[in-house]
C-alpha cells in the first residue's frame, strides 16, 4: 500500500532531496529538530501502524494508544524528543518457524521506537536517495527504493556497460 505524505511533509521531503542533489558537497548539521515536528510524526504514526506489528516489551498496542489519545501521546513523545530525554527501550525477541524446521529470531521494538525510526527515516531518506542512481538498489527487493521498482529498470549486464538488459 503506497500512502502518499501529508503536504507539508513532502514540501519537506522534496526541499531536503533538493539541496542533496544540487549541492552533493554540503552537510546537513541540523536535522534532528525536524525529526519531532508534529507532522512528521503523525505522518511516522500514520506509516507505522498501517505496518501493523505486535507491541513490544512494553506491551503497548496502536489501540492502546488510540484509547489514551493519540494526539497526546504523539505530544509526549514531541517533548521526549525536544528535551533529549527520549530513550529507546529494549527489543522484544521472538523465533519464527522456518520451513526447515528451525527458528529464526525476530527483534520487535515498541511502537514508541518504530515512530521515531521511522521519523527518522522521513527526514533522511530524501538526503540519501539524492546520492543514488536511478538503476541502483538498496538490497534489490522491489519497492524499496519510493517511486522505483526493480521490475522497471534497467541494469548493466557487462563490465563495458554497453548491453542492458531488463532485470525482470
Amino acid at each position: 500500500m503506497s500512502l502518499s505524505p501529508p503536504i507539508t511533509v513532502g514540501k519537506l521531503q522534496t526541499a531536503l532531496h533538493t539541496k542533496a542533489k544540487n549541492s552533493p558537497d554540503y552537510r546537513f548539521y541540523a536535522l534532528y529538530d525536524k525529526m519531532y515536528r508534529q507532522d512528521i510524526l503523525e505522518w511516522a504514526f500514520v506509516r507505522c501502524r498501517n505496518n501493523r506489528g505486535a507491541p513490544g516489551v512494553d506491551g503497548q498496542s496502536f489501540a492502546d494508544i488510540e484509547t489514551y489519545g493519540r494526539d497526546q501521546w504523539l505530544d509526549e513523545l514531541t517533548e521526549e524528543l525536544r528535551n533529549g530525554t527520549y530513550r529507546p527501550r529494549p527489543v522484544r525477541r521472538v523465533y519464527v518457524p522456518k520451513g526447515d524446521g528451525k527458528l529464526r529470531p525476530l527483534g520487535i521494538p515498541c511502537i514508541k521506537d518504530r515512530v521515531v525510526q521511522m521519523a527518522a527515516v522521513l527526514v533522511l531518506e530524501p538526503i540519501f536517495e539524492a546520492d543514488l542512481e536511478p538503476e541502483q538498489h538498496r538490497g534489490g527487493l522491489e519497492g524499496v527504493r519510493p517511486n522505483f521498482s526493480r521490475g522497471s529498470d534497467l541494469i548493466s549486464s557487462s563490465s563495458r556497460g554497453s548491453d542492458l538488459i531488463s532485470s525482470s
